[in-house]
């Protein structure tokens, strides 16, 4: 019995037939892809568990890749660089990358990733309370992953919504910047943790004059928490 579908997306084929002898013994089934745009056409056909997305490829890159993917599905990703550089791995955070992994890598650091992804969205989906807050003017639900403000439907990506459900559902609490990517992205990052102030930014944007009841606040040299006077039931 197969414990999911995998798409690894990479341009080296021994890179691929590496990782497919290696997940398969763990009992994956995985699917094949070199570049970009076929990337793409086995992903909407094929509907992978997770991706596995090298970020160099020929035509679309794995930047565009994430990208198209996100715009209809949250189903996991996993960037696989070879640059290691910080910028690499903030943007394909704020893309809605659910993890990195940098080249050279020892394979079974990849399943163990793999199965620690599919394990977090295994819990999600488990979960039989409806995922919904409610506040004056906004409602976030993780059902649908979806944000209403004023009543009328905002669009955002994922991690946006995923990181204002979470402090939103723990109002007035005060977060560290690595709480957040810890707690929200779900695995340890090292780095700059700016893509933390990007988020909080355009989420401010999206929700300004919502509402005087609650409110993302920076609370000056530790993070961010939101500030809510009273929480609708």
């Amino acid at each position: 019995m197969s414990l999911g579908k995998i798409l690894v997306v990479d341009d080296d084929k021994n890179i691929c037939e590496l990782l497919r002898l290696y997940l398969e013994k763990e009992g994956y089934s995985v699917i094949l892809s070199n570049d970009g745009e076929e990337a793409i056409v086995k992903f909407n056909a094929l509907k992978p568990d997770l991706v596995l997305l090298d970020i160099m490829l020929p035509g679309l890159d794995g930047w565009q890749v994430c990208r198209e993917i996100r715009k209809k599905s949250n189903t996991p990703i996993i960037m696989l660089t070879a640059k290691g550089e910080t910028f690499d791995k903030v943007l394909g955070l704020e893309l809605g990358a659910d993890d990195y992994v940098v080249k050279p890598f020892d394979t079974k650091e990849i399943v163990a990733r793999i199965k620690a992804v599919l394990r977090r969205m295994g819990q999600a989906a488990n979960e039989n309370e409806v995922k919904e807050v409610h506040y004056e003017n906004l409602v976030i639900n993780m059902t649908r992953y979806e944000m209403k403000v004023g009543g009328k439907v905002v669009d955002a990506p994922p991690k946006e919504l995923e990181l204002l459900f979470h402090l939103a559902s723990n109002p007035n609490r005060v977060y560290t910047r690595d709480q957040l990517l810890d707690e929200v992205w779900g695995f340890e990052y090292y780095g700059d943790s700016r893509t933390i102030d990007v988020h909080v930014k355009r989420l401010r944007e999206k929700l300004e004059g919502a509402s005087d009841k609650w409110a993302l606040k920076t609370v000056w040299g530790v993070g961010y928490k939101f500030e809510a006077t009273e929480v609708e039931e």
